[in-house]
C-alpha cells in the first residue's frame, strides 16, 4: 500500500480502476481482459494514480487463479515501480530532442543564406522546445535604434508584433538596453505599450531574452503563453541556448567569418549535454559509476594511437560516452540482477546494441558516432553480436573500444566478484588477441597501459 498511498481498508471491495490514471485507452484494457479470460497472464506497464494524485509507472503481471471445473475465481497481480526508470528514460530523450533541436537550428544557420526562413526554422524549435504559444524575434536597428518583429509565431491576429518599439522603451526595449532577460508572470498586471497583447491575444505570462552576439545587441527574443509558465533549470538553459543561436543568426554582418567558433561553441554544447547524459546512465547503472568517462578518455588515447584525426575522434568521444545508451531499453531486473543471467535474459541483454542503433540513427548528428554503441560487442573471429561481424568489417572505433570497455571492467568490483588485478586483465587481454580482440589494437593497449596516462585514468 506504500506505492498507493491507500490504507487497506480502503480498497478491499473496490474495482481496481480506482487507481486507473486516464492514461491507458480502452484498447489497453480489452487487450488485458481478453488475454486473462483467455486464461493467460498479461504484463504490461501501468500508469496509476495514487492516493495523493500522482502518477507512478508500474510494471505489472495479472492472471487468472482457475479452479477444478475450469471458472476463474480470483485474480492475482504482482508489479514492481519503475516510476523512477521512467523518468530517467523521459529525461534522457528529452535531452535527446533538444539536441536535435540545436543540430537543425546549427544546420540553418551554416547552410541557409535567407534570414528569414532561418528564423522561422529557429521559432519553431523554440515554441515546440520551449512549450510556448507564442515567440517572435525583434531585430535591433542600429541606425534608427528601434527594435522590428522580423519573425513571429503563434499569433492570433496578423498584425500584432507590427508596431516597432524603440530601445529602452516598453518590455522589449528596456531587456535590450539594459542586456537583462525581462519574465513578467501576468502581463494583466503591467501597463505595457502594446495593449492588444493582452485584449487580442490573451496573453498571460511573458519573456523578454536580450540576443547577443559577440557583445553586441542584436535584438530581442520575446515568449508568450496564455497561461501561467513553468520554468525549470534546465528549461531557462535551454531558451539561453536557443536565444544565443538567434542572436547568431541575426549577425548576418559577419556570420560567415565568426561561423567556425561558433560552431565550435555549439558542439561544445552538445557534448557538454552528452556527457551529463551518459553520467545520468552511469547514475542508473550504480556499479558502474565513472565507467563511461574512463573507457572516454582510454579510447580516444588508443584512437589517436591509431592516427585519426580530430574530427574523427570527435565522433569516437561521443560514441564512448553514449556506448551503453542502448541499456535503456533494458528493464532494472535484469541489467541489475546480482546473480547469473537466464538465457531469455541474455537475449534481451544482447538487444542493448540494436536499441542502442534504432535510438541514435535518426539523429543525423549522432550518426558518425554509432559504431561504438552499435558495434563494440563485436568479436574479431565473428562470434559477437549483434551482427556477426568479423575482423575489419568491424569498425575501427568499435575495436578500440572493445578492448578499453573489457580493461575497465574487469577491474571494476562487481557484486557477484571482486575486480581484477592489472596483471590478470593485460594476461586476458593477450590471450583473447585475435579471437575477441583485433590483435594490433590489443598490441597497441599493451604499450598504452604502461604508460603514466593510463595509470592516472584507471584510478
Amino acid at each position: 500500500m506504500a506505492l498507493t498511498g491507500y490504507q487497506l481498508g480502503e480498497v478491499l471491495g473496490h474495482n481496481p480502476r480506482l487507481l486507473n490514471s486516464g492514461n491507458q485507452d480502452a484498447a489497453f484494457y480489452t487487450q488485458m481482459w481478453h488475454s486473462i479470460t483467455q486464461g493467460k497472464t498479461f504484463s504490461g506497464v501501468f500508469v496509476n494514480r495514487a492516493k495523493d494524485g500522482s502518477l507512478y509507472h508500474e510494471e505489472k503481471s495479472v492472471g487468472p487463479l482457475i479452479d477444478g471445473l475450469g471458472h476463474i475465481t480470483h485474480f492475482v497481480s504482482t508489479g514492481k515501480n519503475i516510476t523512477r526508470r521512467v523518468q530517467v528514460e523521459q529525461q534522457a530523450q528529452r535531452h535527446l530532442r533538444r539536441l536535435a533541436a540545436l543540430r537543425t537550428i546549427d544546420m540553418a544557420i551554416t547552410a541557409g543564406h535567407d534570414l528569414r526562413l532561418t528564423l522561422d526554422i529557429i521559432l519553431g524549435q523554440v515554441t515546440e522546445q520551449l512549450d510556448i504559444h507564442a515567440a517572435a524575434v525583434l531585430r535591433l536597428n542600429a541606425r534608427t535604434l528601434v527594435l522590428e518583429c522580423v519573425a513571429e509565431s503563434g499569433f492570433r491576429g496578423a498584425g500584432t508584433m507590427k508596431q516597432p518599439v524603440r530601445l529602452g522603451e516598453g518590455l522589449p526595449g528596456y531587456a535590450a538596453l539594459d542586456r537583462t532577460r525581462i519574465s513578467i508572470p501576468d502581463l494583466r498586471r503591467e501597463q505595457i505599450v502594446r495593449q492588444q497583447l493582452i485584449s487580442e491575444e490573451a496573453f498571460i505570462a511573458y519573456i523578454a531574452e536580450p540576443l547577443i552576439a559577440k557583445g553586441q545587441v542584436q535584438g530581442v527574443l520575446e515568449l508568450f503563453h496564455r497561461a501561467p509558465l513553468s520554468r525549470e533549470a534546465d528549461w531557462q538553459e535551454l531558451l539561453e541556448a536557443l536565444a544565443g543561436q538567434t542572436a547568431i543568426a541575426l549577425d548576418n554582418a559577419s556570420l560567415f567569418e565568426d561561423m567556425q567558433q561558433s560552431n565550435q561553441e555549439l558542439r561544445l554544447a552538445y557534448d557538454t549535454t552528452i556527457e551529463g547524459w551518459s553520467r545520468a546512465l552511469d547514475l542508473r547503472d550504480k556499479e558502474t559509476q565513472g565507467h563511461s568517462r574512463r573507457v572516454t578518455e582510454m579510447t580516444v588515447a588508443l584512437a589517436r594511437k591509431f592516427g585519426l584525426s580530430a574530427e574523427e575522434i570527435d565522433h569516437v568521444r561521443r560514441g564512448a560516452l553514449l556506448h551503453d545508451i542502448g541499456k535503456m531499453g533494458i528493464p532494472d531486473a535484469v541489467l541489475l540482477k546480482p546473480g547469473p543471467l537466464t538465457a531469455e535474459e541474455w537475449t534481451l541483454m544482447r538487444r542493448h546494441p540494436t536499441f542502442a542503433y534504432d535510438l541514435l540513427r535518426p539523429i543525423a548528428y549522432l550518426r558518425r558516432a554509432l559504431d561504438i554503441p552499435y558495434c563494440h560487442h563485436e568479436k574479431w573471429d565473428g562470434s559477437g553480436y549483434p551482427q556477426g561481424l568479423r575482423g575489419d568489417q568491424i569498425p575501427l572505433a568499435a575495436r578500440i573500444f572493445a578492448i578499453a570497455d573489457v580493461w575497465d571492467a574487469l577491474r571494476s568490483d562487481r557484486p557477484y566478484r571482486k575486480g581484477w588485478s592489472d596483471d590478470q586483465v593485460r594476461e586476458h587481454i593477450r590471450s583473447l588477441a585475435g579471437t575477441h580482440f583485433d590483435p594490433r589494437v590489443a598490441a597497441a593497449f599493451e604499450e598504452l597501459e604502461g604508460s603514466d596516462f593510463l595509470r592516472e585514468v584507471s584510478a
